[in-house]
């Protein structure tokens, strides 16, 4: 297969162990598909994985690709594919092992990809898979949240306290959340209410929650435990060895991460082309200028909104 660009690394590091460089994808195996890249999105899970945060889950073999949110057109299939067809406007995430969406190609797995909504742009299509299969689950999956029941969002405007925020609103569940005090008005436009500081004193929403979302991983157990009410659930998407050691402890606490799943990923398709779901993107980069640009984001996380990285 002829080569293609892919911003790649040869060691785990900082940022500056990035290379835009040729790549020869392999050829999809079972249950996979190869996919040309349009859009790309970047997480903050990219850096974690490259930094080797993860590396007991990623391995030690390179060079390996970076990014795992994309858009793009069904290039070929491999044995086994039966919903997919060479051609086929699609969105989807690679698993974390595989990563390397900040390319003109990438291989996923069938199962990690759904259809893309006409009404949606390849950018705005980038921007949902990791950020709205986490919510989701989070919310109608995991928490099981129903109508008229209330979630505390502590994160309420990263990028899956967003769209669990929307998603809860949009399931008639109340939400309340913490955020920065200069972002109030911006939460507030959400339809979230209440609205509290990242320090701010649990007593004061004591027992209200049936389910308490910490997407920030910074919300301690004292004050999840102060805010849940009596049956119901807290769940935390920044796993440490100390939270996944009491996530397995009887009691409402669980840490949880995304899981691939093509009806939940093309449920959440479907509100962003409906408008329900609305995740901000902050910029667009070509691939390649995008290298000086991830760096940028990675030290300073300014933009509020999502980094889209371009193929043409």
């Amino acid at each position: 297969m002829p080569t293609v660009k892919r911003i790649q690394y040869h060691r785990y590091g900082g940022p500056e162990v990035l290379r835009l460089e040729d790549f020869a994808p392999p050829e999809p195996g079972r249950g996979e598909v190869l996919v040309r890249v349009k859009a790309a999105a970047a997480n903050p899970m990219d850096w974690k994985i490259r930094n080797g945060e993860m590396r007991l889950m990623t391995g030690r073999s390179f060079p390996r690709g970076i990014g795992n949110d994309f858009a793009g057109v069904v290039q070929a299939v491999g044995e086994g594919v039966t919903r997919l067809r060479v051609g086929d406007q699609v969105l989807g995430g690679t698993g974390l092992k595989e990563a390397g969406a900040f390319a003109e190609m990438v291989i996923a797995a069938e199962k990690a990809v759904a259809g893309k909504p006409a009404e949606l742009s390849y950018e705005q299509a980038a921007a949902i898979p990791v950020v709205g299969i986490t919510a989701f689950q989070a919310v109608r999956v995991k928490g099981k949240l129903r109508p008229e029941q209330t979630v505390f969002v502590h994160g309420c405007l990263g990028g899956v306290g967003r769209a669990a925020a929307q998603i809860a609103l949009t399931s008639g569940a109340s939400v309340a959340g913490s955020c920065r005090a200069t972002a109030v008005d911006e939460a507030r436009a959400l339809g979230i209410d209440p609205i509290v500081d990242f320090d701010f004193d649990p007593a004061r929403l004591a027992g209200r929650f049936d389910l308490v979302f910490d997407t920030a991983g910074t919300l301690s157990a004292s004050a999840a435990q102060t805010l849940v009410k009596r049956g119901g659930r807290i769940l935390d998407i920044v796993p440490t060895p100390s939270k996944v050691a009491r996530s397995a402890l009887p009691g409402p606490y669980r840490v949880m991460m995304g899981r691939p799943n093509p009806e939940d990923l093309a449920e959440v398709a479907r509100m962003t082309a409906q408008g329900q779901l609305q995740i901000p993107i902050a910029r667009t980069v070509p691939l390649d200028d995008a290298i000086p640009v991830l760096t940028e984001l990675e030290h300073h996380r300014t933009p509020r909104g999502k980094v889209i990285i371009t193929v043409d």
